[in-house]
């Protein structure tokens, strides 16, 4: 990485129009579109039309990316590596899975999650100057313990549409602010 600073605004999904346990790739609901439009107002007073904007291909992702998009008439750019945790259980059995998971801590996960937190962690090393990652709960848990130098699998509640802040610098990443969290369930 470069000496000079850079800022990467993190974006959590808008609320999917279905929960993680009923299906695999869920569009936004009616709510979760008005909070992307939100979010991309918020944005566009933070980041420029010289700001890479890059999304998990998983379509509430894309979709809360989309406002955005259209304001600065910029791309999206698909990275499948801030795509949501991969689930090593039947969809039915995801959400059970999911809230054990969110219990433990890193040094006791498997070799296939991981790789998943390395390729985050790899993807976020390679951002240019300016970017707006739009991503999924797990993945802003993930980058913002590696940042704090957390095991927790689990370091704090992003809300729907939330933007998280870091800045890099020659010393690493920090996280300048975290974004609103949740007061309900993930979904």
């Amino acid at each position: 990485m470069s000496s000079e600073s850079k800022r990467i605004y993190l974006v959590r999904h808008g609320e999917a129009a279905a929960s993680w346990g009923q299906s695999a790739d869920p569009g936004l609901s009616e709510l979760g579109r008005e909070q992307a439009q939100q979010a991309a107002r918020d944005l566009q007073s933070c980041v420029d039309a010289n700001a890479t904007l890059i999304s998990s291909p998983l379509q509430r992702a894309q979709q809360t990316a989309e406002p955005l998009a259209l304001a600065l008439g910029l791309d999206c750019r698909i990275d499948t590596r801030f795509r949501e945790i991969p689930s090593p259980v039947p969809l039915e059995e995801r959400q059970a899975w999911l809230r054990n998971f969110m219990t433990g801590q890193w040094s006791d996960q498997g070799e296939d999650l991981v790789a998943w937190r390395s390729g985050i962690q790899t993807a976020l090393a390679e951002l240019p100057a300016a970017a707006v990652v739009f991503t999924h709960f797990l993945v802003l848990n993930t980058i913002v313990g590696a940042v704090q130098d957390r095991d927790e699998t689990l370091v704090f509640w992003p809300a729907n549409a939330s933007i998280t802040e870091l800045e890099w610098t020659p010393a690493g990443y920090r996280v300048v602010r975290l974004g609103e969290q949740m007061t309900s369930h993930i979904n």
